[in-house]
């Protein structure tokens, strides 16, 4: 594996054509603005890219890819992954290609190295702004769909620019977008400022069990499938709830869990500056950011909740 700054990127995306490019499984605003950006960026300069259908893409990310996906990777494509931490990061059905990624571009301080090159920045708040400055090294122009797909990914990863990895380049980023005729205020208010019943309804149901740790600076709360399925939500309506129960007033870390389909359990963690989610979910064989992260734990809900609570416990007050 050899690490590339970001110029050094883009002159291996200006030397090599045939672009497919990877998302990650669960996607989320940046890995999909990222990849999309990426697609239209390169396809600015006259190369031939597509973005991997990813069937787990919901509708409220999945315009970002109309007219850009194809069904499956060719023999002889430049492979590239965006905001993919790790293997295990991958949709199933792109993990045959985990050792034909040539280039991986992301953002995950904890992130694991297994392609054959990589540009990884951990203080760039989104993989979207890191493509961008591969992109604009390349010559690019942010034109109104480029500067649709990087908001999209640096205003998610942000939430909407209020989480502590914000900095100056971040709304330097968005200033770009916003130049670009991007519609600034339509994309907040469909992302940020538009609540579903479904969603208002669970946000209600996480007040009433939330489980408060150490005098309420840490909070747990464990959904149950049936929950979900009972309330009738849909991936869209879970978008970044995660985030929700740090909301309350004194909480400093706060750990969500939810039952996958498998029996699985997807954690996430967040946290304000000094607790350190990543740290949490490294035990669990998962990773992230100092103040955003998830893995997934072999548990049942029950065991599972009482595993991360055990090591949240542990983190310096």
């Amino acid at each position: 594996m050899k690490k590339l700054t970001r110029s050094e990127a883009a002159k291996f995306l200006k030397t090599h054509d045939n672009f497919c490019i990877l998302s990650h499984r669960k996607p989320d605003g940046d890995t999909v603005g990222s990849s999309a950006a990426l697609c239209l960026g390169l396809r600015q300069l006259g190369k031939r890219a597509y973005v991997l259908d990813n069937e787990e893409v919901t509708p409220r990310f999945r315009w970002l890819h109309e007219g850009l996906t194809k069904p499956e990777a060719e023999e002889g494509d430049t492979i590239v992954s965006v905001d993919v931490a790790s293997p295990g990061m991958l949709p199933q059905a792109f993990v045959p290609l985990k050792d034909r990624i040539s280039l991986r571009l992301d953002h995950h301080g904890t992130s694991t190295s297994f392609t054959e090159y990589e540009t990884v920045d951990p203080d760039s708040a989104s993989c979207a702004e890191l493509v961008w400055d591969v992109l604009e090294e390349l010559g690019v122009s942010m034109d109104e769909k480029i500067g649709e797909a990087v908001y999209v990914g640096a205003s998610t990863d942000t939430g909407c620019f209020r989480f502590s990895n914000t900095n100056a380049h971040t709304f330097a980023t968005a200033a770009k977008c916003a130049q670009a005729g991007t519609n600034i205020f339509e994309l907040n208010q469909t992302l940020f400022d538009t609540n579903s019943l479904g969603r208002l309804q669970m946000q209600a149901w996480i007040v009433e069990h939330m489980q408060f740790l150490r005098s309420g600076k840490i909070a747990v709360c464990a959904i149950p499938r049936s929950v979900e399925e009972a309330i009738g939500v849909t991936e869209d309506d879970m978008d970044n709830m995660s985030s929700f129960p740090r909301t309350v007033a004194g909480v400093c870390m706060a750990a969500t869990l939810r039952e996958n389909q498998d029996g699985s359990v997807r954690l996430s963690v967040r946290s304000i500056p000094g607790y350190d989610a990543a740290l949490v979910s490294q035990r669990f064989g998962g990773g992230g950011h100092v103040c955003a992260a998830g893995a997934t734990l072999r548990l049942s809900l029950e065991e599972a909740a009482r595993a991360v609570a055990d090591v949240m416990l542990e983190q310096p007050v």
